[in-house]
């Protein structure tokens, strides 16, 4: 039942398509721009302009202390439907937009990996899209679109949700780039970060090595105290790290070595589980080589929540928008990435999948946070080749050419549609709220970040010093 005035699917469409230079244009600065998380000075700036342009009013142009972080709103009173867009990139994934692995010629070394560049392209066109109808008088309700700088890795949906910014949102849409189309219809993992550092004793490596306590042989027994670990962690845990600094020279003795460590499970009480013992390890190597420990966290995000009625009403919007529709160049181009990647040359799906149950994925993403404040769905559109996965040189190609772009609009067709029915339909939001509420069980959000970080540790220096 409508509790709105009426526009049919076939207008928002249109107003896309209309659209639809603006989402290219957007994608492909943001590919151009490639700035890593906190970074996004020219792409946020950018988006806002767009969204400004459209009719937009930007409510906070600073969230949490995050300067690339904003709300842009359009419309008044009820309903609040958010739609998120990311526009981060990767460091060390940058790549020409050619079928093979080549860097820039410009020289930029990260590179839009995970599309990025497409989610707030195709987020801030429907935004526009749905925007266009409230001012018609053809939607009622207010429209909001979130910038969320930094999700690799960063967090900073986590300090926007600390703040108190989707609070009053009913529903909150996003999407994500992959290679299907589809309802991200799944529970993502749960993780922590932290950066374990070693503080020891210099010495001459050769002449005097007794004098020295090495923070690089902390490094060492930490590093096989957590695979150690492995064997007693769950199927649904997971664990990874990189060594930040290890030394300089093999003639000395290192007094200082770190490395920064995720952990990841299926809710965030296993993993705080597991991040406790992990600080005990690192408390143990620090014993056995007499050196220092010093363990900061870094950041926490939760799992995301499902949500059955969106997953249901989202299935119908996608098969109605339906994937992109791929010429044989993009094709060609397609099949030529996955030759480069040793895998099979299937090319580009164009078909959309049917809906599936709930699963359990091992990646994370701090969407996850939006999802215990408010009901929140998402979705699929191919802008990588059959198998080719995120975070790899191949999606950085990809999300810079055609085949990136076409996925855009159709996102943006996609998540312009439910909005605009999530603004009509009081019954499908009120299904979706009683998901909500039963899943949550009677709980409140409770951000993984304690109140005395008062500002997100990638912004501030990476090296601790003793």
């Amino acid at each position: 039942m409508s509790d709105q005035p009426e526009i049919t699917n076939r207008e928002i469409i249109t107003y896309v398509d209309d659209i639809r230079p603006i989402i290219e244009a957007a994608a492909d600065a943001l590919w151009d721009f490639a700035e890593v998380r906190y970074e996004e000075v020219r792409s946020a700036a950018y988006l806002k302009e767009i969204l400004e342009e459209g009719g937009y009013t930007i409510t906070h142009d600073t969230v949490a202390g995050i300067p690339t972080a904003f709300v842009a709103e359009i419309g008044e009173g009820g309903p609040v439907i958010g739609i998120l867009a990311e526009y981060d990139a990767l460091p060390g994934l940058g790549n020409a937009p050619v079928p093979r692995k080549e860097p820039r010629a410009d020289g930029v070394t990260s590179g839009h990996g995970c599309g990025h560049n497409l989610i707030g392209s195709a987020a801030v066109g429907a935004a526009l899209a749905v925007g266009r109808a409230v001012q018609a008088g053809k939607l009622s309700g207010t429209v909001r679109l979130y910038g969320t700088p930094a999700e690799e890795g960063g967090q900073g949906k986590v300090y926007m949700a600390r703040d108190g910014v989707f609070d009053d949102a009913e529903i909150i849409l996003h999407w994500h780039p992959a290679d299907r189309a589809g309802v991200m219809n799944e529970r993502t993992a749960a993780n922590a970060n932290l950066d374990v550092a070693f503080f020891g004793v210099t010495a001459h490596a050769g002449g005097q090595p007794w004098q020295g306590r090495s923070a690089l042989h902390a490094v060492e027994l930490f590093c096989h105290g957590v695979n150690l670990m492995r064997e007693q962690m769950e199927p649904t845990g997971r664990v990874q790290y990189v060594i930040r600094a290890g030394g300089e020279e093999t003639n000395i003795i290192p007094d200082y070595a770190s490395v920064q460590i995720a952990y990841r499970d299926a809710d965030l009480e296993r993993v705080n589980r597991h991040i406790e013992w992990i600080k005990q390890i690192a408390e143990g190597a620090a014993l056995a080589t007499q050196t220092r420990a010093q363990v900061t966290f870094l950041g926490a995000i939760h799992d995301l929540m499902p949500n059955g009625p969106l997953a249901e009403r989202m299935q119908a919007v996608v098969e109605q928008v339906g994937a992109p529709l791929f010429d044989e160049a993009e094709q060609a181009f397609a099949r030529q990435v996955q030759a480069e990647m040793d895998l099979p040359d299937a090319g580009l799906e164009m078909a959309v999948r049917p809906l599936v149950q709930e699963r359990a994925e091992g990646y994370s993403t701090d969407v996850g946070d939006v999802s215990k404040i408010a009901p929140t769905m998402g979705l699929n559109m191919p802008t990588v080749p059959a198998g080719v996965s995120m975070h790899t040189w191949g999606a950085t190609a990809c999300h810079g050419v055609s085949i990136g772009r076409k996925g855009a609009v159709q996102a943006a067709k996609g998540l312009a549609l439910m909005a605009a029915e999530l603004l009509t339909e009081a019954e499908l939001r009120a299904a979706a709220k009683a998901d909500f509420d039963a899943r949550m069980g009677g709980k409140a959000y409770v951000s993984p970040i304690p109140p005395e970080i008062e500002a997100p540790p990638m912004m501030k220096v990476e090296k601790i010093e003793d």
